[in-house]
């Protein structure tokens, strides 16, 4: 059967993009590809995309597959062919566009983390209660999640497999910030991001932590650090993870320093209401790393790790075995029956981080035309929030103990 022959006679929905740099690129592969390999039942067609520079939307629009450009968020969430608003600007925007855009009728995915504030996330929660009466759903893109080994290790604690859960252990490192001479781009300014490592690395790391455990987080004790403190302006420069500037700063027109105002790094240990213990560290100053994102689980009845360099394989240790034969084996997580693979090539063929993207997709798109809720909502973005502000109070006050806010 062709692609034509199965879409036919399927509801088409139409999604617009806001904003197009490495977020927008990743959610338009996830757009463009998930017909292409899940029988889904709505057919995506990406309507538009939007950004401030025209020359620069326009040139988007066409490498990744958009039907028109816009350089109003607010025309784009006005047009009549976009039932989807999704949303891959900075966070200072999340809350007013999605706002609108929910108001306005449109189902939303929005990246994470959902906002700068908990004031912001609240207002997004609330407009997001509102709008599911009117059968709208609205979702955060938390998308490791869609990790299939990851998915695989929530069934298995969820199956109580590790029994009684006793230690959560985190780390997201990064090395991108390393040279003092990166530029001050948006990333480094709370203004615009809110928050440095802690939102933009943490945020996926916490929810992890309440995804794998089924619980949130009770309360934290943290520290963070900025280690640079002053960064070159540079014309032209607003995002970016690479530090290669190998034509040198004044190259590219320097017009001096200015100071940052999120953290390069946070480190903070929790407490889950059952008991376990957690420890956390996000940081963009690790030499060396450029994604690593690793978690390990210890229950009385068994262990779980796993490290996203290899992201197709988890570490499974059943401590329930006799001893003489008990140990970490690893699970190559390419099987039909595992999360996600079922639609994806024989056994043994990786997938890769693109990938996760067109499993958020296929679980949205499901959600809408069922009318069901989906996973992350914006009620699990707000939960992540209120840790993140959590981990900033408890920092201000040099690591004292600080509840999560319910």
């Amino acid at each position: 059967m062709s692609e034509t022959e199965r879409d036919a006679g399927k509801r088409r929905l139409g999604v617009g993009m806001v904003g197009y740099a490495f977020m927008g690129a990743a959610h338009s592969q996830g757009w463009r590809t998930v017909p292409r390999v899940f029988d889904v039942p709505l057919t995506p067609v990406l309507a538009a995309v939007c950004g401030r520079d025209g020359s620069g939307v326009r040139a988007a629009a066409d490498r990744l597959g958009w039907a028109a450009a816009e350089t109003d968020w607010r025309a784009l969430v006005a047009r009549d062919d976009v039932d989807l608003v999704d949303i891959c600007t900075p966070g200072d925007s999340h809350a007013e566009i999605a706002v609108a855009a929910l108001d306005a009728g449109k189902h939303v995915l929005c990246e994470k983390p959902l906002a700068n504030t908990v004031e912001e996330a609240e207002a997004m929660l609330a407009a997001a209660e509102r709008a599911r009466e009117r059968g709208q759903v609205a979702m955060v893109g938390f998308n490791y999640r869609r990790v299939p080994a990851l998915t695989l290790a929530r069934d298995i604690v969820a199956e109580g497999r590790l029994g009684t859960l006793r230690h959560v252990r985190l780390s997201y490192l990064q090395d991108w910030l390393v040279d003092p001479g990166f530029p001050l781009t948006w990333r480094l300014r709370k203004d615009r991001a809110g928050s440095g490592a802690l939102g933009d690395l943490g945020a996926h790391i916490v929810d992890l932590a309440q995804f794998l455990t089924g619980e949130a987080i009770a309360g934290v004790s943290a520290l963070t650090e900025t280690f640079v403190r002053e960064r070159p302006l540079l014309e032209g420069v607003s995002s970016g993870l690479s530090s290669d500037l190998s034509s040198g700063p004044t190259a590219a027109g320097d017009v001096g320093t200015g100071q940052v105002t999120v953290d390069d790094a946070a480190v903070f240990t929790a407490r889950f209401p059952s008991g376990a213990l957690a420890t956390f560290e996000a940081t963009r100053f690790a030499a060396g790393r450029k994604n690593a994102l690793r978690l390990e689980l210890n229950g009385s009845d068994g262990s779980l790790s796993f490290d996203l360099e290899r992201l197709n394989e988890l570490s499974f240790h059943d401590h329930t075995e006799p001893a003489a034969s008990a140990g970490f084996r690893r699970i190559l997580v390419t099987e039909p029956g595992h999360p996600y693979l079922e639609a994806w090539w024989p056994p043994g063929h990786a997938l890769g981080y693109e990938h996760t993207f067109v499993h958020q997709a296929r679980d949205l798109l499901h959600a809408i035309a069922t009318g069901t809720a989906p996973e992350p909502s914006f009620a699990d973005g707000l939960a992540v929030q209120r840790v993140l502000a959590a981990v900033e109070e408890s920092a201000e006050k040099n690591a004292v103990y600080t509840p999560v806010a319910t």
